[in-house]
């Protein structure tokens, strides 16, 4: 809204994956509460969401292998990273080590990174290429600074954008994490939460939580 007071981020979480694995369509199912076909993202999206007295960013950034200079630039004092890919193509899973975790040196020290396999609904039987074993054990070993003993699970999450399955889930999984809430604050969040969208093209100037 034009004229609005900017809003100090308390938490940025960033969203990478390689080209058309979903990371858009995933987004817009949390923020908007259904399922689109989305166009490729240009540079990256920026989404401001309420988390009870919190403000958290999050920005969904390009998975073209020529935008990956500009998502170091995003990664830039991330809290939390969301590391997608497509649970049958197994070239997704592999770039992430490959690609996307050198990207996190800028993020946080402790950003938690959670992985995240996409299009469940559409998995039939016998294109699963990557298994829920070796999903939960690379979450395991780039969260090395993280006591994964304080986490209700492992940092791993197999979700259906089309559905809806488990994408609030890894949100609020993550939320709770960086900014946890008590019982009835966390109640009225996901009752009440407002969320308020823009596009930017530069990069984002606000500090995001440190633990």
């Amino acid at each position: 809204m034009a004229g609005a007071p900017k809003k100090k981020a308390d938490l940025k979480v960033i969203i990478m994956g390689d080209y058309s694995v979903g990371k858009t369509s995933f987004i817009g199912r949390y923020i908007d509460g259904e399922f689109k076909q989305h166009e490729a993202t240009i540079g990256a999206a920026f989404f401001l969401k309420q988390w009870g007295p919190y403000n958290i960013a999050i920005w969904d950034t390009a998975g073209d292998e020529r935008y990956t200079g500009l998502s170091t630039f995003y990664c830039r004092n991330a809290g939390a990273a969301i590391l997608a890919f497509d649970m049958s193509i197994v070239s997704t899973f592999e770039s992430l080590w490959a690609r996307f975790i050198p990207l996190l040196d800028a993020a946080n020290e402790d950003c938690i990174k959670v992985v995240v396999g996409m299009k469940l609904d559409a998995l039939e039987e016998g294109q699963r290429e990557v298994t829920v074993q070796e999903g939960k054990k690379f979450a395991r070993e780039i969260n090395e600074k993280i006591d994964l003993s304080k986490l209700p699970s492992d940092p791993y999450f197999e979700t259906s954008s089309k559905t809806g399955h488990n994408v609030s889930e890894v949100f609020e999984y993550i939320f709770q994490y960086c900014l946890p809430l008590s019982k009835a604050q966390l109640r009225d969040a996901q009752n009440s939460s407002t969320v308020s969208l823009s596009d930017r093209k530069g990069p984002s100037q606000n500090k995001c939580c440190h633990r």
